[in-house]
């Protein structure tokens, strides 16, 4: 099958090691491993592509230029034309598109040429643009959005919540597919012996990831498993805010941030954890499908996330994890010495979050499933 992947969002360097790049990798990845045929089209084709995407060929979409909102809207806007330029030298069977604000002709030109589409939604774009950043041509972006969804063969959308929205935004055929792991990257490490008891943190530390809380948490941790050990990996706005914090704690000599890693070299920075955390705050309506929960069970570790929006849907109770009250420092430092005091049973938790991300919830499967039901649709229509 001859597949064009659509990335127009300048914010998303597909080649990178942000949680959106991974993602675009990922699902290439998946596509080639079935055979597939894939070109690229996206902005942002700065560095080196993995050496198992070189398959992958890419067209240049043109840069967004850098100025005032209205500026930046207008410019996304023109895309559109060198999108439907770029599609119509191409001949693909199916094409794919991870949704981006300001753009609708990739679903629109599958939809006049009678071939499948789907649209990858991972957020409610618009509602996050105007509530963490500011938004150019307002009514302009929510006609946009309303032209994708409507047009689009099959939208892919990463939970119920983001489902929803796509409704009310005019989809039509929605399904929930949420992120996945790939088993290729995340070999099962050996079991830890000999250093401190390790709590991770992976992650681009945004506002909503709940990093105060992990921080305070860790401080109530540390009283109880004094040589305990927190590893954050990654980068982002908070981290001068987190390490002031975890300074004015006294906590700077037992805490290691990595800075943002390059894809390759997350599995083995999760080896070195003996818990993965997922801290939410109750305080932000909560629609996401957070990557760092599906590569700590490919890593064997358990997982302790706030018991916030669809959360007890992916970490199973006593069983994979804990899911523990949001905005609860005490709370948390709770379940994490509990695993720190039974490391066998933190063992078990771990190989049970493998088994079921692995059986599950992997690229492939992810490829397969949306591929085949957009297919299906595109012949009903048909």
């Amino acid at each position: 099958m001859q597949i064009v992947y659509v990335s127009t969002d300048p914010g998303i360097p597909v080649w990178g090691a942000k949680g959106a790049s991974v993602h675009v990798q990922e699902m290439l990845r998946a596509f080639l491993r079935r055979g597939d045929q894939v070109t690229l089209l996206s902005p942002r084709l700065e560095g080196t592509p993995p050496a198992d995407l070189t398959a992958v060929e890419v067209v240049a979409l043109p840069p967004t230029p850098k100025g005032d909102p209205e500026t930046r809207a207008r410019a996304l806007l023109m895309v559109n034309e060198a999108v439907t330029t770029a599609l119509g030298r191409l001949t693909p069977d199916l094409v794919y598109e991870r949704h981006a604000l300001f753009s609708h002709a990739a679903m629109e030109w599958a939809q006049e040429k009678g071939l499948p589409s789907i649209l990858e939604v991972n957020a409610p774009l618009l509602a996050e643009q105007i509530a963490h950043r500011s938004l150019g041509l307002p009514e302009e972006a929510e006609a946009s959005l309303q032209r994708a969804m409507r047009a689009a063969g099959l939208v892919a959308a990463v939970s119920m919540p983001v489902a929803q929205h796509a409704r009310m935004m005019g989809a039509r055929n929605v399904m929930v597919v949420p992120n996945a792991v790939d088993p290729a990257r995340f070999p099962e490490p050996a079991p830890s012996t000999g250093r401190p008891f390790t709590v991770g943190f992976l992650g681009s530390m945004k506002p909503w990831h709940g990093l105060p809380v992990l921080v305070d948490a860790f401080a109530l941790l540390r009283a109880k498993v004094p040589e305990a050990r927190l590893l954050i990996v990654g980068d982002g706005p908070e981290r001068v805010s987190v390490e002031a914090r975890l300074a004015a704690h006294g906590l700077s000599d037992a805490v290691e941030v990595t800075g943002l890693l390059p894809a390759a070299m997350v599995p083995s920075a999760l080896a070195r954890i003996d818990v993965g955390t997922a801290p939410y705050s109750a305080s932000n309506a909560f629609y996401f499908s957070p990557l760092k929960i599906y590569e700590y069970f490919a890593a064997t570790r358990p997982v302790v996330a706030s018991a916030t929006g669809h959360l007890g849907d992916v970490v199973s109770e006593g069983r994979t994890g804990h899911l523990v009250t949001p905005d609860d420092p005490a709370a948390l430092a709770d379940a994490l010495a509990g695993l720190a005091r039974e490391p066998a049973r933190s063992q078990r938790m771990g190989q049970a979050g493998r088994d079921w991300v692995l059986t599950h919830h992997t690229w492939e499967m992810t490829a397969e499933r949306v591929l085949k039901r957009a297919t299906l649709a595109q012949e009903r229509a048909a």
